[in-house]
């Protein structure tokens, strides 16, 4: 074809790893860059990346990534990114800002979807409209809406970032990594810091843009099962109209430091909180190739790092200097890899110590050695992980795209990592082989390191009033020396820009975005193979499904015997089941035997409201995964893990409940939006009551409670654990799930009938759990920038019954009206509608939003919205695709299983699914305005929750209760 002349194949290899065989190009004209991976995986992945160093904290790489899918060329719509968001079948449709790249992936099962979505995605970077009022919108612009009014700013990244530097450890990683950079663009936040982000000039953001935006500059990434002939017509297609061109965007090595430094910073925390503090010690590994040193780095965080009884990990805890570990571990993913840890929640003093002991761990382990138990289990996790290349929610090519760009970038090998067999073999033969390998690479990357630096990240009660202080200061003397004609000008471009956002597409425009239709979806919902049967009296529920010789048992055991009062103990004893001990083996020792003998084993809570609308399903998962030939141990360790775990630790149980409140407040912050969207519901049904006890705001509330009773009762709280266990684990309460081919199963039945065999049988009585009655405004208070806005109506109240077609009025207005209203005129980088189909609880939520008044007042109108609604049928089909999209989410054999078993044990059969998207294909125009008439006649029911600073929520016109968590 007259198309392969353009293309240069550089190399081929079939990669057994992963039973793909992929092609290396170099795009002729250009010197565009090529990987294309093709196999059987229906989950078909496209990239293109674009090396991009900042040379400032400007953001301006992150800006111009939000502002190239603002409309193209080709598709010259406000947003083609949202409008395939409305009604695409897309996995995954997003884009990444990294410190040295931006990387612009998508994903889908259907082969026309996926090449809509790739054509759309060439045609938005390398032609994109990006005009100045883009720029605005999206980066940062002065908002005056009057002469009277005071002077603001406002963009969508501006605010996504004063989201960002409100929480701590979101800076101790940025500063970490700055603090081993100071000369070259990892010194830098690619994302902006907010104080920089106004010195960007539309000027800078066009340029950028003309200088990487470039086939030149470019990383393209195929992978699937899709013609790998067409994937090259199509990049040809697109780049045949580009001349080659020199760009410099090379990263360079950062020179070594001469002696290791400190470094101090400062974080904003609420007044009368706690002086807590964190510290990493930072060093600077080596390139991120050869393989070999890459994954001999890996073995050695999890050495580190990895388990709870891994020797710097339990030192940093047992230490009793800090509540939990703070750093990100090995960054692996820059050209040169990092290592970072610590603690937070560290009284100031005893900063130096923290430094102190970490350096001590390190020097004792590479001097001493390290036991060859803990090599053991380091080896056997990273290559069961790598072997089962379980990527969750994310496709497998997308992981595996990052992964080769980790060397790729570079002007290495893509597929240097991907290939791991060899690499791997060299690494275990060389750490099992008694020659101190892994010592040698430990004295030589951390103790005989000089390029090392230590973060001191400091608390400040006043940081947060202070710079709000400072930048209404800075705003109000620069409208004061503004003459009047450019305040006049300021604020007609403050209108201009809100008439545009407001502007609906035209027709026409809106055509040019290509889409399915109707006749293209599957009539019939994606059904997984499940079988019941009984062992030991116990049901379990079995998935014949191909797994490469993976085992996935899930032991779910029924939560409906713990008192309301003690529903915050639940997740605690998860955790304390796997890091307490054994009768027979201290929590070291059994936490090792895990990681050397299985795929690993986690425990996880899960509640919901059950089908029928009434009952709670709340259950303690443990999930273990293993080799085929690995399931006898997989057993005999749950086995000890239901029945002979000690929770007698006083020490250790403290420690597990400092970390438990650490990480609950630093998730506050970054996922507020979850914390008030659960918060808003709780008192309306059973179910979401539990779950706020054990996950929510409440469940905060409750570990810090328990801090002290740990100190001051611990016999009462020992008593406590033990009747939440007692509660919990009986093999009258368990329900078992498997994922595996049915000869295996078959094989492997005897040994899982054992186990179910020696568990205990007692009998527990359920209890009544009744959702506690909550203000009907709450507000939560701490050194924010941005809230965290929710409202909830209480449908089922209101009388109405779920059909399919509320799903896609959801849809609609979360990426139309709430899209258009609090993100894109707003400023806050997102917005979410969410309705629960067997509680029917409707919430709306907002995240990192500079608003509290406008954004409530946009909710208040989403019914008189719906119910005035003139939707055109392009608009509705799209919203019926979306839906589609998100029922048929592609799923990894382990989560297919996963996902039977729980709508299983909610009682959430086919016949009420297909019901369920029978009704999404017949929505119409009149159950939009349903809908909405719904939304009002529940608007008495309605709960307001909000998180953000006591400035923001403080206004009496929102009169919120106010309570500070942070």
């Amino acid at each position: 074809m007259g198309h392969r002349s353009a293309f240069q194949l550089i190399r081929e290899a079939f990669l057994q790893e992963i039973q793909t065989q992929a092609k290396i190009y170099t795009h002729v004209p250009t010197g565009a860059r090529i990987l294309s991976m093709e196999n059987d995986d229906e989950n078909k992945v496209f990239g293109v990346t674009f090396r991009t160093p900042p040379k400032d904290a400007s953001g301006l790489p992150h800006i111009l990534e939000h502002s190239v899918l603002c409309g193209s060329r080709k598709y010259p719509v406000k947003e083609p990114f949202v409008e395939l968001l409305k009604g695409s079948l897309q996995t995954f449709l997003n884009a990444f800002t990294y410190p040295d790249k931006t990387c612009y992936p998508v994903a889908s099962q259907n082969l026309q979807d996926f090449y809509n979505l790739v054509d759309v995605y060439l045609d938005a970077v390398f032609y994109p409209k990006i005009t100045p009022w883009i720029f605005k919108q999206e980066g940062w612009h002065y908002e005056l809406e009057n002469l009277q009014s005071p002077l603001q700013y406002k963009g969508v990244v501006y605010n996504e970032m004063r989201g960002a530097y409100s929480s701590p450890d979101r800076l101790v990683v940025e500063y970490s990594q700055q603090s081993l950079f100071p000369d070259t663009c990892y010194g830098l936040d690619s994302g902006g810091d907010p104080d920089v982000i106004p010195t960007l000039s539309y000027e800078q953001f066009q340029a950028f843009h003309e200088t990487y935006y470039h086939p030149s500059n470019a990383w393209f990434y195929f992978y699937g099962n899709d013609d790998p002939d067409w994937r090259l017509a199509l990049l040809d297609d697109r780049l045949k109209d580009f001349q080659p061109r020199p760009v410099d965007s090379r990263i360079p090595l950062q020179p070594p430091l001469t002696a290791p430094r400190r470094v101090r910073k400062v974080y904003a925390v609420g007044k009368d909180q706690p002086p807590k503090a964190m510290v990493t010690v930072n060093w600077l590994l080596t390139t991120t190739e050869p393989a070999e040193t890459h994954l001999a780095l890996h073995v050695l965080e999890y050495v580190l790092l990895g388990m709870p009884g891994s020797p710097l990990r339990r030192a940093l805890i047992e230490s009793g200097l800090g509540e939990d570990l703070a750093g990100v571990g090995l960054e692996s993913e820059l050209r040169q890899m990092m290592f970072s840890t610590g603690l937070k929640g560290v009284a100031p003093q005893n900063l130096e110590m923290v430094e102190a002991l970490v350096l001590d761990v390190v020097k004792d382990l590479a001097e001493k050695g390290i036991p060859r138990e803990t090599v053991e289990a380091s080896l056997n996790t990273l290559e069961f992980r790598l072997r089962e290349n379980n990527t969750g929610q994310y496709p497998r090519g997308l992981a595996l795209m990052l992964r080769a760009l980790t060397t790729w970038l570079y002007d290495g090998d893509p597929l240097a990592l991907l290939a791991f067999e060899a690499p791997l073999g060299t690494v275990k033969e060389k750490a099992l082989n008694g020659t101190e390998y892994l010592e040698e690479l430990l004295a030589r990357y951390w103790v005989n390191n000089r390029h090392r630096a230590t973060l001191f990240l400091e608390p400040d009660e006043t940081l947060a009033e202070r710079r709000r202080a400072e930048e209404a200061k800075k705003l109000a003397e620069l409208k004061a020396s503004m003459p009047s004609e450019e305040l006049k000008r300021l604020v007609e471009e403050t209108q201009i820009l809100r008439k545009l956002q407001e502007t609906p597409d035209p027709p026409e425009a809106l055509a040019t975005i290509p889409r399915l239709r109707l006749e293209d979806l599957d009539r019939e919902n994606k059904k997984i193979a499940a079988e019941e049967h009984t062992l030991a009296q116990v049901p379990v529920l079995t998935h014949d499904l191909f797994t490469n010789g993976i085992f996935y048992l899930d032991l779910a055991f029924d939560v409906s015997a713990v008192p309301a009062h003690l529903l915050g103990y639940v997740p605690l004893l998860g955790q304390a089941l796997l890091e307490m001990g054994t009768n027979k083996e201290d929590y070291v020792t059994f936490n090792e035997r895990i990681s050397r003998k299985t795929g690993g084993i986690a425990i996880q809570t899960s509640t919901f409201v059950c089908a029928d609308g009434k009952n709670v399903g709340s259950w303690l998962l443990m999930r273990g995964k293993a080799l085929i030939r690995q399931v006898p141990e997989l057993c005999a360790i749950l086995r000890d893990l239901v029945s002979e775990v000690r929770l007698d630790n006083r020490e250790r149980f403290r420690q597990i409940v400092l970390e438990s409140k650490a990480r609950r407040e630093a998730q506050l912050i970054p996922e507020g939006h979850r914390f008030v969207g659960r918060r808003v519901k709780a008192p309306w049904h059973a179910a979401h009551w539990v779950e706020e006890s054990m996950k929510g705001i409440e469940a905060l509330f409750f570990v810090r409670k328990l801090c002290e009773r740990v100190d001051n009762d611990w016999k009462g709280v020992l008593a406590d654990l033990e009747q939440v266990r007692h509660g919990i684990l009986s093999s009258k309460n368990l329900r078992v799930n498997v994922t595996v081919d049915a000869a295996a199963y078959q094989k492997l039945t005897p040994v899982l009938e054992e186990l179910l065999d020696v568990l205990p049988t007692h009998k527990t009585a359920r209890v009544s759990w009744n959702p506690q009655s909550l203000p009907a405004r709450e507000g939560f208070t701490g050194p924010l920038h941005v809230n965290y806005v929710a409202k909830g109506v209480n449908l089922r109240d209101a009388g109405f019954r779920f059909r399919g077609s509320a799903l896609v009025v959801s849809h609609f207005l979360r990426t139309a009206y709430l899209w258009d209203r609090v993100r894109v005129q707003g400023g806050a980088y997102g917005a979410f509608s969410q309705l629960d189909r067997f509680s029917r609880d409707f919430t709306l939520v907002s995240y990192r939003d500079p608003n509290v008044h406008k954004t409530l007042h946009i909710y208040d109108h989403c019914a008189d919205f719906l119910k005035n609604l003139e939707l055109p049928q392009e608009e509705l089909t799209k919203a019926i695709i979306g839906v589609i999209g998100d029922l048929d989410r592609h799923l990894l054999p382990d989560a297919k299983g996963f996902t039977s078993f729980m709508r299983h044990l909610a009682g959430d059969d086919d016949a009420a699914r297909q019901r369920m998207r029978d009704e999404v294909l017949a929505t119409t125009k009149d159950d939009f305005r349903a809908f909405g008439e719904w939304l009002h006649s529940a608007q008495h029911t309605s709960r307001i929750v909000v998180l953000g600073s006591r400035e923001s929520l403080a206004a009496k016109d929102i009169a919120l209760q106010l309570t500070q968590v942070l």
